[in-house]
C-alpha cells in the first residue's frame, strides 16, 4: 500500500491518493479542487483510477470531483447518500454533478485490488462524515484532525454526534496513521495522548 498527500484549493484540503502497489490500482480520496494538477499526477504516477472517494460533502473535499469524472469515466464516485445534497449546503451538491453518483455506509466494504477500504459512518461534522479504514491507516476526513476535530457548527453538524465518531475512533484496537481532511497527519496514540477533543471522547480529562 502506498499513499501520497497532495494540499489543494484556498484552504489546503488534504486530497489523498492510495495505490495498491501490485495490481497500481488506484483511489483518489477527497479531490476538493485543482482537478487539473490532480490529473497531470495521477497521469505521472499511471496505474488505473479505479474509485473517487468522498468522506463528506463539503465543497472543499468536492470540487474537483465532476471534472475527474468526465476525465476518468471508469472511476466510481462514493459519498455518503446523507451528503450526496451538499452536506447542508447548497454550495455543491455531487447528486446533480455527477451521473451515476455511488452511496456507501457503515459497514460496506471497498476492494482495491489487494487491499479492503472499510467504510465508518462517523458523522458530526457533517450527516455523512464517514472515515476509511484500510489496513494501519485512517482517512478521517473532517472528523478527527491533529490536536483537534472538526467543526460542527455548520449546519448538520453536532457536537454530540462527533464525540461518539471520536470515541468510536479512539477505542480501536492499536495504533493507526492518521490522515485527515486538512492540516498534518498524526496517529492514534498520539491523538488518545495530546487531542483534547478526542480524550474528552474517551472521558480521559
Amino acid at each position: 500500500m502506498n499513499v501520497s498527500m497532495m494540499q489543494v484549493g484556498p484552504i489546503g484540503t488534504n486530497c489523498y491518493i492510495l495505490e495498491d502497489e501490485t495490481t497500481r490500482q488506484l483511489a483518489v480520496i477527497d479531490p476538493g479542487d485543482e482537478a487539473e494538477w490532480i490529473l497531470e499526477t495521477l497521469k505521472q504516477r499511471g496505474g488505473q483510477v479505479k474509485y473517487i472517494l468522498l468522506t463528506h460533502g463539503h465543497y472543499d473535499h468536492t470540487t474537483a470531483v465532476p471534472t475527474l469524472k468526465k476525465a476518468l469515466p471508469q472511476a466510481q464516485v462514493y459519498i455518503h447518500q446523507a451528503d450526496a445534497n451538499g452536506a447542508g449546503s447548497a454550495l455543491f451538491p455531487l447528486a446533480r454533478q455527477v451521473e451515476d453518483l455511488k452511496f456507501y455506509d457503515e459497514g460496506d466494504a471497498l476492494d482495491l485490488g489487494n487491499l479492503t477500504i472499510q467504510v465508518l459512518h462517523t458523522p458530526g461534522h457533517s450527516p455523512g462524515s464517514v472515515t476509511l479504514k484500510v489496513g494501519d491507516v485512517l482517512f478521517t476526513g473532517d472528523t478527527l484532525f491533529c490536536g483537534s476535530c472538526g467543526r460542527t457548527d455548520l449546519r448538520g453538524g453536532s457536537y454530540t454526534q462527533i464525540m461518539q465518531s471520536l470515541k468510536r475512533l479512539g477505542e480501536l484496537e492499536g495504533n493507526y496513521y492518521v490522515c485527515p481532511g486538512h492540516d498534518d497527519t498524526s496517529n492514534l496514540n498520539r491523538e488518545r495522548t495530546m487531542n483534547p477533543f478526542l480524550r474528552e471522547a474517551l472521558g480521559l480529562h
